[in-house]
């Protein structure tokens, strides 16, 4: 007995002691190297000072601001922004009200130092920021003839020079003035440029004056100062899509831990509480993995509920509609109407207090994570196009998680291209379903390319590809979906993602490739070989050893030109459809990502001439279906 007593002493004695050394290494050494890139002070020569969610490109990290907020200093010291293709020059930023003050290059001084005629129309499209009490004023160019009379007054000079002709003046006007029908008679060109109107300013201004003046924006971010006041430095991470607090030990949600001294008290003090905690814990071991579990899970519903705000928080008026359970219930009518159901929940269909119809996906309690939630919630709310399917709101409440999409009549493309299981794909035709897989490949561009923020889908099959009721494509299911900045060509992934069939090589054998947006091209050109043959591209029938492979039988018809002997090819125009279908996606299910084109190229492929295609090499023998992973069953609609 005194042996076992010496034991267990020995051995919570070494513990503690690991657990002091632990704990003086993490307070002493270890410093995050996010709040020392962001710890630096940096500003342009002139303007104003420069802090999150502002960042100065090519000098900072991009983490250290907000998307969409970086700037740049000028040659002549200012930060500017461009937008539109204009270069605007930032004058003054209220970290307190969210607005800043721009101004266009082009009337940093006392005189035009720049051609006015080269202005482009402002858009805000897909930038973070919005007008406060915009005006604008019209700036005609390429004036025929001479100005005489009431348009005499509105000629300002643009300042480019006289090898540029008429360009070298113009009529500056509001569109409410009275001679404003008469000038756009007489200048074939023209811009609107934003200005600000303050107090009881009317159209009578100077014009130069105003646009001098520039305009003012507001933002909506996440608020700094308590971040700040922590002693943090404010940042962003682009993967959760979320405000972060860089500390010096780790990031946190909104502010730092205690300071130093408070730490090293903390710390004897921890030392003390954690050994007499093993103590007890080696006591009580049995009765204290129930609560463990019991405490773990209620911490991770406390976590999906601080990310669920914080995501509101970050999108301002801009986030999804928000509904409550009873409303769920409500919309669809108790969930009498079940469209289908998957590995992740069930999908009913539901309507709207305005009539219209919408399809509401209801995940399972007991599957997925908060985390997977979270992540289709910010993936699909930063889009909009027209081949992806748009978000209506949701519902988290509790335990009651919930997706409402928009309705789409025709329902998933998996119910038209297998013979076995529907007689109507050769009905749609060989263009329909051409069409049908250029706007998907549209749908996977934009993803990649066309959003501040680059987003991999990770699941593209036929299940989650939904038709409208003209067959227009639209890509859905985000849950395993990954953010990323564009300039991130490989991504890291702690485990397989995707459907057996569709999954590229490089997820499953890392050594084969990085994973990048090449991965969703792979389950592109496997979705649409799968389209192009009204079957699986494996025949589950065959044993293993004679597994006929559908892609290598097509691909030996293409190399010798033989025909291809599809289903419902009747004329030359539906086999040019068939044939570029093919090779484009040969081409994706290269098993070198390297080989494979982007979806951009992609596009190309589908809306030029076969003529111009070539053949791409022979694919490896990859067997999607001798490797096992993670599945993503989710139904949508």
């Amino acid at each position: 007995m005194n042996q076992e007593r010496r034991y267990f002493l020995i051995t919570t004695l070494n513990i503690c002691v690991l657990c002091f050394i632990l704990q003086l290494d993490k307070c002493c050494y270890a410093v995050d190297p996010q709040f020392v890139a962001c710890n630096k002070s940096v500003n342009c020569r002139y303007g104003p000072r420069i802090s999150f969610p502002f960042y100065v490109k090519d000098v900072q990290e991009f983490y250290c601001g907000y998307p969409g907020f970086g700037l740049n200093c000028s040659e002549q010291g200012y930060p500017v922004v461009y937008i539109a293709g204009n270069e605007y020059i930032v004058e003054d930023i209220s970290y307190q009200n969210h607005t800043f003050q721009l101004k266009n290059s082009v009337f940093n001084s006392s005189i035009v130092n720049g051609c006015v005629s080269e202005i482009k129309n402002v858009s805000l499209d897909n930038r973070p920021y919005r007008f406060v009490n915009e005006s604008r004023i019209y700036l005609l160019s390429n004036c025929n003839g001479s100005i005489a009379g009431e348009l005499l007054k509105y000629r300002i000079g643009f300042g480019c020079g006289e090898e540029n002709g008429n360009d070298d003046w113009g009529l500056a006007m509001f569109d409410e003035d009275e001679s404003f029908e008469s000038a756009l008679q007489v200048c074939k060109n023209h811009v609107m440029v934003p200005v600000e109107m303050r107090g009881n300013e009317e159209n009578g201004q100077d014009y130069l004056f105003l646009l001098r003046r520039g305009f003012r924006l507001s933002w909506t971010a996440s608020n700094c100062s308590e971040c700040a006041e922590s002693g943090g430095r404010c940042g962003f991470d682009v993967r959760s899509y979320q405000f972060r607090c860089f500390c010096t030990g780790r990031p946190h949600l909104s502010s730092c831990p205690p300071t130093k001294a408070k730490r090293k008290l903390g710390l004897i003090l921890g030392t003390v509480s954690s050994c007499i905690g093993i103590m007890i814990l080696l006591f009580c071991l049995g009765k204290s993995i129930s609560r463990l579990k019991n405490l773990r899970f209620w911490e991770s519903k406390a976590e999906d509920h601080r990310n669920i705000e914080e995501f509101l928080k970050n999108y301002g008026s801009y986030a999804p509609k928000r509904y409550n359970y009873t409303d769920i219930k409500r919309i669809t009518s108790r969930f009498k109407n079940k469209l289908g159901q998957g590995g992740f929940g069930t999908v009913y269909r539901g309507s709207l207090g305005n009539g219209s119809q919408v399809a509401v996906k209801v995940l399972n309690e007991l599957k997925g994570s908060g985390e997977d939630f979270i992540n289709e919630l910010a993936s699909i709310s930063r889009t909009s196009h027209v081949n992806i399917v748009s978000l209506v709101g949701f519902c988290f409440e509790g335990r009651k998680r919930a997706l409402v999409y928009e309705f789409m009549p025709n329902g998933s493309l998996e119910k038209f291209i297998y013979e076995e299981r529907s007689n109507r794909v050769r009905q749609l035709g060989w263009p329909i379903l051409h069409k049908i897989s250029l706007g998907i490949a549209r749908g996977l561009e934009y993803l990649h390319r066309g959003c501040n923020t680059r987003i991999l889908h990770f699941d593209i099959k036929p299940h989650n590809i939904l038709l409208d009721d003209n067959f227009r494509p639209r890509i859905s299911d985000f849950g395993l979906a990954k953010l990323c900045m564009k300039n991130e060509s490989i991504v890291s992934m702690l485990g397989a993602r995707g459907t057996i069939g569709y999954t590229a090589p490089e997820i499953v054998c890392r050594n084969l490739g990085g994973v990048s947006h090449k991965s969703d091209a792979y389950s592109y050109g496997m979705m649409v070989l799968e389209m192009v043959g009204g079957r699986k591209n494996v025949d589950a029938g065959a044993d293993r050893t004679s597994e006929i492979y559908f892609p290598h039988w097509l691909y030996q018809r293409i190399e010798l030109d033989e025909d291809l002997q599809l289903v419902g090819i009747m004329n030359e125009e539906e086999n040019e459809c068939a044939r570029k279908m093919v090779i484009a996606s040969l081409w994706c299910i290269q098993t070198d990502p390297s080989n494979r084109p982007s979806m951009s190229k992609v596009v190309e492929m589908l809306e030029g001439k076969l003529d111009s295609l070539e053949i791409p090499p022979k694919p490896y023998l990859y067997s999607p279906s001798r490797i096992q992973v993670d599945s993503s069953t989710t139904e949508l609609m």
